[in-house]
């Protein structure tokens, strides 16, 4: 998927497939996030931002492994999908092929689920990035710290959906306890979030 062209992405995305789909678009918004980031960390360089210099090579440094492990996220997601696909499509005609079915899609729901909460844990990481630049970053680029925050906010959002759908499909057990904690401090994300792109709104209103 990473070889698309931004157009053929997009179509892929609005043709009747099963994958890409919102998982796909969650790790996207995570890698955008990530990659803001970095440009801003990157254009905060030079004798002004000396006394921050360790703490930005810091954040640019981890912002560009974390637009890596996104988009790997994407095209992980896609791959999940489309085994849970092939696990529905298997022959369910005797009983044990019934159990067999119910077991195969017990297993790819879960890593189907397992892939967006991954997703959540790099948008987290990406929030958290932006909360230590907006206050040290180059002023003329700060409003790209909150596409980064906003981009990181769509990210968690959207991939908490993903994770709510497969779980709907897996029973109690571990792998439930794990979805569950997976997307238990989304909203405080989100309002992190929410919260930097305030400060830069002010900050740029002043």
């Amino acid at each position: 998927m990473r070889t698309l062209t931004l157009e053929a992405f997009l179509d892929a995305l609005a043709a009747r497939v099963p994958a890409p789909g919102g998982g796909a678009t969650a790790a996207l918004h995570a890698a955008q996030g990530a990659a803001l980031v970095a440009m801003v960390a990157r254009y905060s360089d030079g004798e002004k931002y000396r006394q921050d210099a360790d703490a930005i090579a810091q954040i640019r440094a981890n912002a560009d492994d974390l637009r890596a492990l996104a988009l790997a996220l994407a095209e992980k997601d896609a791959a999940a999908f489309q085994a849970v696909t092939r696990a529905y499509a298997l022959p369910k005609s005797t009983e044990r092929e019934k159990v067999a079915r119910s077991r195969a899609i017990g297993a790819a729901l879960v890593e189907a689920g397992r892939v967006p909460a991954r997703v959540i844990a790099v948008a987290k990481q990406i929030v958290n990035l932006t909360e230590r630049l907006q206050p040290i970053g180059n002023r003329n680029v700060i409003s790209d710290v909150a596409a980064a925050a906003d981009a990181a906010r769509a990210a968690l959002s959207t991939a908490r959906v993903n994770v709510e759908i497969n779980l709907s499909g897996i029973g109690e057990g571990p792998a439930r306890d794990e979805l569950t904690a997976a997307i238990a401090t989304v909203d405080q994300a989100i309002a992190r979030a929410d919260d930097v792109t305030t400060a830069v709104r002010k900050q740029i209103t002043r």
